[in-house]
C-alpha cells in the first residue's frame, strides 16, 4: 500500500507542477497561434471562429466544428487551459512513474528525465512524425482512423524503446528498432488535399511552439517525479 501511496503522491505533485508551468507556457506561446489562426476557419481572416480548442501534449489534433460549444476568449479559455493541462500533467505522471516503477522505479531527477525523455519521443515525436500539429481549418483526414494510428505509433514507440533499453539480446535490440519503424512504414490517414487558408508560416510557427512546449513539459514532468520519489518513498516507508 505504501508503494501505491508513493506512485499517487508522486503523480499528483509532479503532475499540478508541471500543469502549471505547462498552461503557461500554453497560453502565451501556442493560443495566440491557434487564436489567429481561427480568423481563417470560415474562410475570411476577419471572421473568427469559436470552435477551435487548445490540445494537450502529445495528442493528436482533430476536427473542429462552428456549431460545437468552445470556452469564450480570455479568463474562461485561459481556466480551461488551465484545468486541462494539470489533469494532463497527472494522468501523464501517473503512466511515468507506474511504468518506472516496472524498471525499480525512480532514484533521482536524472532517472526521471531520461524517463521523460522518452515520454516526449512516444507521445509527441513518434506520432508528430506522421501527424504534426494541426491548427483550425487545416484538413485532415478521418478522425477515428487518425485516433487510431497516433495510440498504435504511441503503443509501438514505448514498446520498441523498452526492448531497447531493457532487451538483454541483439534480438530484442532489433525488434525494438522494427517497432519503431513498423508505423511510420504503414503510414499515417492523410487527407485527400492538403489545401488550406493557413498560411504556411503560421503552421510551422505552431508546428515549433508545440514541440517546444511538449519538449519542457516532459522534461519537466521526469526531472519533477525523478526528484519527489525516493523522498516521498522514504517518508512513507
Amino acid at each position: 500500500m505504501s508503494l501505491f501511496r508513493t506512485i499517487l503522491f508522486v503523480a499528483a505533485l509532479a503532475g499540478i507542477g508541471t500543469g502549471l508551468v505547462g498552461s503557461a507556457i500554453q497560453i502565451f506561446g501556442t493560443v495566440p497561434l491557434i487564436l489567429k489562426a481561427e480568423t481563417f476557419e470560415n474562410g475570411a481572416p476577419e471572421e473568427a471562429a469559436s470552435a477551435a480548442h487548445e490540445h494537450a501534449p502529445g495528442t493528436a489534433a482533430h476536427e473542429h466544428d462552428a456549431d460545437e460549444w468552445g470556452p469564450s476568449d480570455g479568463f474562461e479559455r485561459n481556466a480551461f487551459t488551465v484545468l486541462a493541462m494539470v489533469l494532463t500533467g497527472f494522468g501523464f505522471a501517473l503512466l511515468l512513474v507506474a511504468a518506472s516503477e516496472l524498471a525499480g522505479g525512480l532514484s533521482s531527477w536524472r532517472q526521471g528525465l531520461l524517463w521523460g525523455l522518452a515520454g516526449f519521443a512516444v507521445f509527441t515525436v513518434a506520432p508528430g512524425l506522421g501527424l504534426p500539429p494541426e491548427l483550425p481549418a487545416m484538413p485532415a483526414a478521418d478522425l477515428l482512423a487518425r485516433q487510431m494510428w497516433w495510440i498504435g505509433t504511441a503503443a509501438a514507440t514505448a514498446g520498441g524503446l523498452a526492448f531497447i533499453a531493457f532487451g538483454r539480446t541483439p534480438l530484442l535490440a532489433a525488434l525494438g528498432v522494427a517497432l519503431i519503424l513498423a508505423p511510420h512504414l504503414i503510414g499515417a490517414p492523410q487527407p485527400d488535399s492538403h489545401e488550406s487558408p493557413i498560411p504556411e508560416s503560421l503552421h510551422h510557427s505552431f508546428i515549433v511552439a508545440t514541440v517546444a512546449a511538449s519538449f519542457v513539459f516532459w522534461v519537466l514532468l521526469g526531472g519533477l517525479a525523478g526528484w519527489l520519489r525516493p523522498r516521498l518513498a522514504a517518508g512513507t516507508a
